[in-house]
């Protein structure tokens, strides 16, 4: 069952201008994105830096307006006027969690505001009980109520976030790159936690983040995302062991091998994502892709079918798919 969908999605940012501010271009950070996320599951949102990642899971959630498109949670049209009560079941947590806390609020009070706020507390002592369940659901203790985000390191901070997000009881959460600041050690305690609070509260994810050994731990289906557009979208398994678009291969090999013996055989992907300013005509990986036709110049390629709840945005797939396998039959 879906609980969230996503139709040609775009959230454009005007260039202005002069004195009269007058509109010369815009920003095309999120393009005509489609996606679908089914109850329960985790959706990892995956691409480099400056590809949209970020502004799409705001304008999901109508913390930037979209400049076009449709936002459905649990069927209801959200992208017009989301209601107060839709806001508490789909939350947030940012990458940042030293700035995602008001430094001049204590703990207990960044976790009952929001309870008071949607009508949850029906008193303080109530609130003061619920707060003390969730910190300890996240690994701290209830003397930590009292102090201030100041006092903590960043891995505790980001524990206090998650508990402030479960604070109003959501349904649905969008993790934005939650563990990118923090330890590596810390990091897979984090992530740890996040998948026992998913299981427990069967709660439904999207896992934003550049790192793909992150997000095949974390993940169900992946999606990943090229200056502004899903262009490949799949189980975990199948992106991981047969990606059908070039750019997902590269990103793939791009993985670090936790051997310093290690040889890299394949060559990395050069070059940096264009500005979604001037956008490339056709194909927007056209510039990077060594597998480029004089088609991709010219004509811009649509999401379709590439198997079992596999779709590939890529007018060659099958020239790039033998020139893998050749290349493997050579090695």
């Amino acid at each position: 069952m879906e609980i969230l969908k996503v139709e040609d999605l775009k959230t454009w940012f005007p260039i202005k201008n002069g004195i009269t501010q007058r509109t010369i271009g815009h920003i095309k950070a999120v393009d005509g994105v489609n996606l679908s996320v089914r109850k329960g599951e985790t959706y990892g949102l995956v691409g480099e830096s400056g590809c949209g990642k970020t502004t799409l899971a705001k304008s999901i959630l109508q913390l930037i307006k979209p400049t076009s498109g449709v936002v459905r949670f649990d069927g209801s049209d959200i992208t017009a006027n989301p209601t107060v009560k839709i806001r508490r079941r789909m939350q947030i947590i940012f990458q940042d969690p030293y700035a995602s806390l008001d430094p001049r609020k204590t703990v207990l009070s960044a976790l009952t505001e929001p309870m008071r706020i949607h009508g949850l507390a029906k008193s303080n002592s109530g609130a003061v009980k619920v707060a003390s369940g969730l910190i300890e659901k996240v690994g701290l203790n209830r003397e930590h109520l009292y102090r201030y985000p100041h006092e903590f390191s960043g891995g505790q901070r980001q524990r206090i976030a998650i508990a402030r997000a479960l604070a109003v009881e959501p349904e649905f959460i969008i993790l934005d790159e939650p563990t990118s600041f923090l330890d590596v050690s810390v990091q897979a305690q984090v992530l740890d936690l996040l998948k026992e609070i998913q299981r427990e509260l069967q709660l439904t994810y999207i896992f934003v983040s550049h790192n793909l050994s992150v997000v095949q731990h974390m993940s169900d289906t992946v999606g990943v995302m090229y200056l502004g557009k899903i262009v490949e979208e799949a189980s975990r398994d199948t992106v991981y062991k047969s990606a059908e678009h070039p750019y997902s291969h590269y990103l793939i090999t791009a993985i670090p091998v936790p051997d310093p013996q290690h040889v890299r055989k394949e060559k990395l992907l050069g070059g940096d994502v264009p500005s979604p300013v001037n956008i490339p005509s056709g194909c927007r990986f056209r510039p990077r892709c060594p597998y480029v036709t004089e088609r991709c110049a010219v004509e811009e390629p649509k999401l379709y079918s590439a198997g079992k709840l596999h779709l590939v945005a890529c007018h060659y797939k099958i020239n790039f798919k033998k020139h893998q396998v050749a290349k493997a039959r050579a090695a």
